[in-house]
């Protein structure tokens, strides 16, 4: 007895497999072949995961470019605005010294606000005076490898 079937592909070899006796677990076995054969491989995964991680990363790069972009700098440090000096008088508490287009502002900055405390002209000789922020960490870093250089000779002689 045949059994007349209208299916395509591996559902037809299925329906002429069990109309010819052939038990229904040896028919699934084709069947799972190919559903194992689809399934994703652990590479492709990671391939995936990566790829999806590289275009959120380069979604927010491109929005961090387009956004500074558009504010059209005011995000960056200007030119106009410097700290001069400050000094901590509390733990939380400390008074700043802040150039403004050639007028110096004493700030009091706590915590919760910060006070104009005074205005001041720029003193003249006030450029000499002023240290940047980076030259005492880098004359301590100089210091450091100096330091271990000197060391390391000491051991290898």
């Amino acid at each position: 007895m045949r059994l007349s079937c209208r299916l395509s592909g591996h559902l037809a070899a299925l329906c002429l497999l069990s109309a010819s006796g052939i038990s229904a677990a040896a028919a699934s076995a084709p069947v799972a072949l190919v559903v194992a054969a689809s399934s994703p491989t652990p590479f492709t995964s990671l391939l995936q995961v990566i790829l999806g991680l590289a275009v959120v990363l380069g979604a927010i790069v491109g929005l961090a470019w387009l956004f500074r972009r558009m504010s059209g700098g005011m995000l960056g440090g200007s030119n106009r605005l410097r700290v001069v000096s400050g000094v901590l008088v509390g733990q939380r508490e400390k008074v700043v010294i802040v150039e403004l287009e050639g007028e110096w502002l004493v700030l009091g900055v706590t915590s919760h606000s910060v006070n104009l405390l005074t205005k001041l002209d720029r003193p003249p000789d006030a450029a000499a005076d002023v240290v940047p922020p980076s030259e005492p960490f880098a004359r301590w870093l100089k210091a450091a490898m100096d330091k271990g250089r000197q060391q390391s000779e000491v051991v290898n002689k």
